[in-house]
Order: C-alpha cells, then sequence, then structure tokens
C-alpha cells in the first residue's frame, strides 16, 4: 500500500516511496528546523527544508534544501511534490502557504491553530475559550477603542497584535498619554493592551499531540527572560510546588485539545506575586525552553515533533536527570571586525570539561548581539550538583549568574 495514499496511515520510518526514501518537510531554515532535520534523520527519514536563505542552519544539514519564499508557488509545489507529510519551525510562516500545502499533503500544526498563534487578539480569545486564566486585555484597533481603554488596564504592556516575538513589539505604559504615544509609535497597527501584573516567575509547559488525540507532556519548566529573551531554562522535580505545576500542565493540554492541535506545541505562563497562575502566549512548535530535552530526557520536543507529523506512537516522556539549559547569544563571541570575523571565540574547552554539559551549536556564520547562536545544556545527579555547574559555565562564558 502506498503510504501517501491514506492520510491517517503512520508514515514508517525506512519506507520507500517511489524507490526513494521517505521525506518530511520543514518549513523554515533556523536552528528549531535544523535540530528537527537532525531528529527525523536519526529515524531514517529523507528531509527537505523550504527557506529562502542558502546558509540557512536547517537547510545546510538538509537531504534537499528549496531556496524560495514562504508564499512562493513554485517552492511550495517542490517542497510538496517530495514531502509525504510538512511541519513549520516558527510561528511566523504564513498561514497560507500551509493550508495550499494541507491540500495536498499532510500538515502538521494545522494552519488554522498558527493561525491562532499569530494574531495575539485571537490567541487571547482561545485562551478564554479554554477556560485558562490570562491577564486582564483590551484589543485595540482603531482610535474608538483607544478611547474605550479601561482605565483599570493601566499600567500595562501594548502589544502588536502580529509579528510579535522575544520582546519585539512590545512597549510598557503608564498612562493614557503614554498608550496613545505608543501605539502612534507602532503605526496605529492592531495591538493588545494587557494589564501589567506583578510577576514571581515564568514557565513553560511543552505538549505533543497527534493526530488520533493520544497528548504527552514534558515536565514544567522554569525560565528566566533577559530583555525579553529566554536566557536560562531550569528543570528537575520541586522546581514549582506540585499543585503549580499539575495546573500548568492541565492548562497546557487544555490549550492544545481545544485548538485539535497536532504537533509540538509550548504554553507559556506567568507565576504572580500572590500565587496565581496565568496563560501568556503559545509558540506552535518545538521551544527554546524544551532543547534541554535532548540530553535529559528519553525523548526529544524534536522527536516528539517527528512522532507526531508521521503519525507514529506518543511516550509519555520521562526526564532523567536534572538539567539546566543556557542560550547562547552572539553577544558571547565578542565585538565584530570590519572583517566579520570573531574577536573573540567563548572558551569552548573550559565549559566542556565540566561534568555534564553537551554544547549545541547551530552553525550560523555570523554572531550578531541578542542572536541565538546555540544553547548549552547541563545534566547531573542532582539539581543542586547541575545548578552549581551551570553557574560555573555561566562565568565562564561571561553570563550573568541566575
Amino acid at each position: 500500500m502506498n503510504p501517501l495514499a491514506d492520510a491517517n496511515a503512520p508514515l514508517l520510518p525506512g519506507t520507500a516511496v517511489d524507490g526513494q526514501a521517505m521525506t518530511l518537510g520543514v518549513m523554515g531554515g533556523g536552528q528549531l528546523g535544523r535540530m528537527f532535520v537532525h531528529a527525523a534523520q536519526a529515524m531514517g527519514y529523507a528531509t527537505a527544508v523550504l527557506d529562502p536563505d542558502p546558509a540557512s542552519p536547517a537547510g545546510l544539514v538538509s537531504h534537499h534544501h528549496i531556496q524560495t519564499g514562504y508564499t512562493d508557488a513554485t517552492g511550495l509545489a517542490q517542497l510538496a511534490a517530495c514531502c509525504a507529510a510538512i511541519t513549520t519551525e516558527f510561528e511566523n510562516v504564513p498561514a497560507d502557504a500551509l493550508r495550499s500545502l494541507a491540500a495536498q499533503r499532510r500538515v502538521a500544526p494545522g494552519a488554522a491553530a498558527v493561525a491562532i498563534a499569530q494574531d495575539r487578539a485571537l490567541e487571547k480569545a482561545h485562551f478564554v475559550r479554554c477556560g485558562v486564566a490570562c491577564a486582564p486585555y483590551a484589543e485595540i484597533n482603531t482610535p474608538e477603542q483607544l478611547a474605550q481603554v479601561a482605565d483599570d488596564l493601566l499600567p500595562g504592556i501594548l502589544k502588536t497584535a502580529r509579528m510579535g516575538y522575544d520582546g519585539k513589539g512590545q512597549v510598557r505604559v503608564q498612562d493614557r498619554a503614554a498608550l496613545a504615544a505608543a501605539w502612534t509609535a507602532l503605526g496605529k497597527v492592531p495591538c493588545v493592551l494587557e494589564k501589567m501584573l506583578p510577576l514571581a516567575l515564568e514557565c513553560s509547559v511543552i505538549v505533543a499531540r497527534g493526530a488520533d488525540g493520544a497528548m504527552v507532556n514534558f515536565p514544567v519548566q522554569r525560565n528566566l527572560h533577559r530583555e525579553g529573551i529566554l536566557a536560562v531554562t531550569e528543570v528537575f522535580e520541586g522546581n514549582l510546588p506540585a499543585a503549580l505545576a499539575a495546573q500548568a500542565v492541565a492548562g497546557a493540554r487544555a490549550v492544545a485539545q481545544e485548538l485539535d492541535y497536532v504537533g509540538v506545541l509550548c504554553v507559556e505562563f506567568f507565576v504572580l506575586a500572590d500565587g496565581r497562575l496565568v496563560v501568556n502566549e503559545i509558540a506552535p512548535r518545538p521551544h527554546n525552553s524544551g532543547h534541554y530535552t535532548q540530553n535529559a530526557c528519553d525523548v526529544s520536543q524534536f522527536d516528539l515533533q517527528v512522532r507526531t507529523l508521521a503519525g507514529l506512537p506518543l511516550t509519555q516522556p520521562r526526564q532523567h536527570s536534572p538539567a539546566t539549559m543556557l542560550n547562547l547569544l552572539g553577544d558571547l563571541w565578542g565585538q565584530r571586525g570590519a572583517d566579520s570575523v570573531p574577536d573573540s571565540v567563548p572558551d569552548w574547552a573550559a565549559v566542556l570539561a565540566l561534568p555534564g554539559t553537551h554544547l549545541h551549536l547551530y552553525g550560523k556564520q555570523e554572531a550578531r548581539a541578542g542572536r541565538k547562536m546555540g544553547h548549552l545544556n547541563v545534566t547531573g545527579a542532582t539539581p543542586e550538583q547541575v545548578r552549581a555547574t551551570a553557574l560555573r559555565a555561566a562565568e565562564i562564558l561571561g553570563i550573568a549568574a541566575f
């Protein structure tokens, strides 16, 4: 039987289709795509990447690299022609492109779910439908809506409804005058104003859901952001109170279930100063906070991305080691000269001399301030041991203590 003839048939590793290895595709060629490609290849699949950058991290390691834009009809046709199923590595892939691909091939996550993740207003409305608490908010699309904002939403954070990530497209506002100025500065595009809440910490949950409705999750991840970019993730038993962790897992699973989601989904939460939990946002893909799973769990988030896309069985992940993940930004390479050669390279030898360190670099050719160049996973026997090692690694690399 041709496995492509049945939309629900598992796409088994090592299967030949028309004399060629079963191929899985990914829209986007960044580091998340690269790690998906590695996971798929380890299981015996061929891979294809669509990304316009000839030096994209995923394209450099894939069997096929289609170098076109995400809405290019010829590129999309080429991707559909060579792949049995297609996923995405970032949420801003045009939903219409996914919808077009889905008319020809299995696509996960689907365009409808990705479209919700791309729009903060739709995302907030989805949280309300799920019964998962989020910060009080108001949509601002017109001057009339701006004028009608309730007083109790200020101070707040004004966020563009679309294309915001890693802290981009966000402005803190204290009063109505600042709100009006911020909306003007953002180009008067559709926005969401969220009430500013006193935060104690941030956390996230990664779930994987199959087309058959089976769902599994990783443990709750405790996160530290700096300037809107994830800096540190710590995952170990007791990193959050048990009741709070259970609430986060239940909330994440509810969000995925209500979306009828297929794939790997990250749900980010705020823990407030009074102990309450509110959902912040979703990412319809693997997430930085799940990178520790590559070395601390028996299956990684990328393994589960492959399984959900291919229709393979999902097993509940088991974390076998406490873990800390350090995000490695381009700042660690020092200042760059006119010849685009780093003035300094991090002391990887000193870092890798520490027990339980696992270095993952993304193959990016240019280090820039704020650019994600890699991550360091630290595992060990106890949370205390892992934290001590991670702090020593951070000291060597010049990363602020946590």
